[in-house]
């Protein structure tokens, strides 16, 4: 059986077959403006052997119709679209209204839970927005937050601070907060400020369960802040197919 999963995120989509009980390498692309045939000729050509289609998406309505439009044309089934419940694959939410957490933050908590079942995890998904989310050792969603991310941050600032567009020239990157350009120090300012969340994460549930949670980093920007985070981390780039894949 080959099944196809799909994560669709606020920017992009991400996508991977799991077939002879192996999930087979992620790939990525953004979504901006497709429609039905862009899902069928990236996600499902040649769409050999697909007899599922599972899906985890944040994208809006628009896209999950064209996911489906291309679904039933292609290989002849109805995506099944993952909710977001009380409790669902041993992970259960404390959130007062479960539908209100986002489904691919559940599902890439079931997924960290999975990997350590007996283990406090912090789940960071770094993308468009950057959230973090804190599982205990019973699979309990403690909760978690939500902050722009690095790229929201820095366009964020050029678009809505007077003059700070026009002082932006020059060279971008390093390694050092304190930058030399406007442009490098309102990136670099954006990535420092996106890792001392998560260092002040850990701590918060380092207080709260007693113990130091395992730090799972995940999402598209997440290799740029992985060199500033002070603790030890795992860096898993398809925790939510992984998330999908336990609910075959």
């Amino acid at each position: 059986m080959s099944v196809l999963l799909v994560d669709i995120g606020n920017t992009r989509v991400k996508w991977a077959r799991f077939a002879k009980g192996r999930l087979q390498k992620q790939r990525a692309a953004a979504h901006a403006g497709w429609q039905a045939e862009d899902f069928a000729a990236e996600l499902m050509g040649p769409a050999h052997g697909i007899e599922r289609v599972i899906v985890a998406s944040v994208g809006g309505a628009h896209l999950d119709r064209r996911l489906t439009a291309a679904a039933r044309r292609e290989v002849g089934v109805e995506p099944q679209f993952v909710l977001t419940t009380r409790r669902l694959g041993g992970v259960t939410t404390a959130y007062a209204q479960p539908w209100r957490l986002g489904v691919d933050r559940f599902v890439a908590a079931i997924a960290a839970h999975h990997m350590a079942p007996r283990r406090a995890v912090c789940v960071v998904d770094i993308g468009t927005a950057m959230t973090i989310d804190l599982i205990d050792a019973h699979g309990s969603h403690v909760g978690g937050a939500i902050i722009p991310g690095p790229r929201l941050m820095t366009e964020s600032l050029l678009r809505s601070t007077s003059g700070i567009l026009h002082r932006s020239g020059g060279k971008t990157g390093g390694r050092s907060l304190f930058a030399r350009d406007t442009r490098a120090a309102i990136e670099q300012g954006a990535l420092y400020a996106a890792a001392a969340v998560v260092d002040r994460a850990v701590a918060e549930a380092r207080r709260a369960l007693g113990a130091s949670p395992l730090v799972v980093l995940t999402g598209g920007a997440a290799p740029s802040i992985h060199p500033l985070i002070r603790g030890t981390y795992s860096s898993v780039p398809d925790l939510v197919l992984r998330g999908l894949v336990t609910l075959i």
